[in-house]
């Protein structure tokens, strides 16, 4: 008898081991987003300055101004990772557009608001890249801990669902920015 009640004592021990350590990774993912949301909206919020200083200069460039624009106020209407990483993936794009046409405006590439905005970006770009990579990598480990047996069993149990990993690399932000001075 005192066998049997060991062993139901360790296999609910052994449960509620598994299914905390479900919840410590579903509890660093969502930590591992809010860092990704927390570096897009910082970038979103520099985004007007950077328009700002950038609209006086390329005045005839004002469609590429107005997607930004555009993208940053599709930003607050997005909820899903996949919607966010799209937008993030066009605005991306959009801002390496405004850095190639920079070069042919040598007065703004000496506006120190405009460095000091590009400088900002660039760090917040590279911010956000770590944050993406430490999101994904918190998402895979969940996800595999939801594949593994024995922990499958118990993700099973109490309903835990996989996640999605922040991929927002389309085909059209894998190609080289193209600027034509000859409209």
């Amino acid at each position: 008898m005192w066998i049997a009640i060991a062993i139901i004592v360790l296999l609910i021990i052994w449960i509620i081991s598994i299914y905390n350590g479900l919840v410590s990774s579903r509890q660093k993912v969502d930590n591992a987003w809010s860092q990704i949301d927390v570096q897009l909206q910082r970038r979103f919020d520099l985004i007007p300055n950077f328009v700002e200083t950038v609209k006086g200069y390329m005045a005839h460039e004002s469609d590429v101004l107005e997607k930004v624009t555009s993208l940053r106020s599709s930003w607050t209407n997005a909820k899903t990772v996949e919607d966010k990483a799209s937008i993030d993936s066009s605005l991306s794009s959009t801002l390496k557009t405004i850095m190639a046409l920079s070069e042919n405006y040598p007065d703004l590439k000496a506006n120190t608001n405009f460095m000091n905005l590009q400088d900002e970006l660039s760090k917040t770009d590279d911010k956000l890249s770590y944050s993406r990579q430490f999101y994904n990598d918190s998402v895979t480990r969940y996800n595999t801990k939801l594949e593994l047996f024995p922990s499958n069993i118990i993700a099973n149990m109490f309903n835990f669902k996989s996640r999605e990993l922040f991929a927002a690399e389309s085909d059209e932000a894998r190609k080289n920015v193209k600027v034509d001075f000859n409209k």
